[in-house]
């Protein structure tokens, strides 16, 4: 089956690799001809574990190619799926300029039945918006629509194809579904779960499921700033809590707030989406707010051990994207960290293991990029670790604090035990302890 993936960032791109994967022939393409030239050089414009050598694999099997020829790619498919951008639009909601282009460029290039897929995060109802929008330009050619969200994780987004938790396919045509199924048949046979159902609950069951795992961990970080509040160990809180199976321990982490490219993007949008529908949802306005205060909570902790006075120190910061095993800074908690150090008249110094190339976008010269994690704390006042890569789990402490001009760590990963970093030397403070 010929298959025609518009867009290739985290979500195209490993979709793309993971169907040819599955045997399909699939083209991914993309207006950007920067990243299609690299992607046929092999080369990948994302940081993402595994993806190298699928994609390696499978563009020398011949069933992966890259193209910016985007129409010739939709006549040659039978499915066309959508994986472009969906970011905040300013107000809230989903910005679907990105969406919308790619689905009048379908329908110019629509000459005989085809499945349009959509794996891109969209509010509820823009299934239906597609399908009108296709049959306003396009008469006589008949075509389906068919929700079909993801739910890969940056980091592990290839096992997360391989091996998912469920695929969820939803459209009003059997022979849509037939055709999904199909596309998704290898996945029977390590017994995944699927879901069949509308559009409108397909795309329903994206944001709730987002929605709901952003808002574990806006409460564990409530939890956590109570606990330090009345000398409480969110940990033990967490580990108890989670060991009961209604509750589960996954996404029980006190932290510095949740970043990336899909729970603060999407719990707005589906907040934004209740309040155009004239229903207040408090508890995901909650959620929102509560990462938002978490994140100047991390902030305050470093001005409150520096000594009240943010100005002219030298603050050390461990990780710079929002999760580790990804270079993806969008609406990292460091990110967010950062710039108010800097706002603040501190000096700021970074490393990170993949994501200093994004942070320079972002910063320029106006941060000092360390070549490692030790050069990060020369001559700090202050280090934060604010992404829990696994190199920063077993750093040389007596290494690190003769670097330092003050001996103050700010863990807001928890990555180190308190006892030990006292022991050491160090002024520590983690979150929720």
């Amino acid at each position: 089956m010929r298959i025609c993936m518009i867009g290739t960032g985290y979500v195209g791109l490993v979709t793309g690799c993971g169907l040819a994967e599955f045997g399909m022939k699939v083209t991914c393409v993309d207006k950007v001809a920067e990243k299609i030239e690299m992607l046929q050089r092999g080369e990948l414009p994302i940081y993402e574990p595994g993806l190298k050598d699928l994609l390696e694999k499978n563009v020398k099997e011949g069933r992966l190619t890259f193209s910016t020829h985007i129409s010739e790619a939709i006549r040659n498919s039978l499915v066309v799926f959508l994986a472009v951008g969906t970011p905040s639009d300013g107000e809230g909601g989903a910005d679907l300029s990105y969406l919308f282009s790619a689905v009048d460029q379908i329908a110019e290039n629509l000459d005989g039945y085809k499945v349009i897929a959509i794996k891109s995060t969209v509010p509820v109802g823009t299934a239906r918006r597609v399908i009108e929008r296709i049959s306003e330009k396009v008469k006589g050619v008949a075509f389906d629509v068919v929700s079909n969200p993801e739910f890969l994780r940056e980091g592990s987004a290839v096992e997360d194809f391989l091996h998912p938790d469920r695929v969820v396919i939803g459209t009003e045509s059997d022979q849509a579904a037939a055709i999904m199924k199909d596309i998704y048949s290898p996945l029977y046979l390590i017994e995944t779960p699927f879901v069949l159902t509308d559009n409108e609950t397909a795309e329903m069951i994206k944001y709730a499921s987002n929605t709901f795992l952003a808002a574990k961990i806006s409460y564990i970080n409530e939890v956590a700033n109570i606990c330090e509040l009345v000398g409480a160990d969110v940990h033990v809180v967490a580990r108890a809590m989670g060991l009961d199976g209604r509750i589960s321990r996954k996404f029980l982490h006190p932290g510095p707030g949740f970043g990336g490219s899909c729970f603060p993007k999407d719990t707005r949008a589906l907040y934004h989406l209740a309040r155009e529908k004239g229903y207040d949802p408090a508890l995901i306005g909650s959620v929102i707010q509560v990462n938002e205060n978490q994140k100047m909570r991390m902030v305050e902790k470093v001005r409150r051990r520096v000594g009240g006075d943010l100005k002219g120190k030298v603050i050390g910061v461990l990780g710079v994207s929002f999760k580790p095993n990804t270079d993806d800074v969008r609406e990292s908690p460091a990110i967010f960290v950062i710039q108010k150090l800097l706002d603040a008249g501190a000096s700021v110094q970074a490393f990170d293991p993949a994501a200093l190339g994004e942070a320079r976008k972002i910063f320029g010269e106006t941060i000092r990029y360390a070549a490692n994690a030790y050069d990060v704390a020369e001559g700090a006042d202050a280090l934060v670790l604010m992404t829990e890569w696994n190199q920063f789990r077993s750093l040389d402490l007596q290494e690190l604090k003769k670097r330092m001009r003050a001996p103050v760590f700010v863990d807001t990963r928890n990555v180190y035990d308190a006892q030990k970093m006292a022991r050491a030397g160090f002024e520590y403070e983690g979150v929720g302890r």
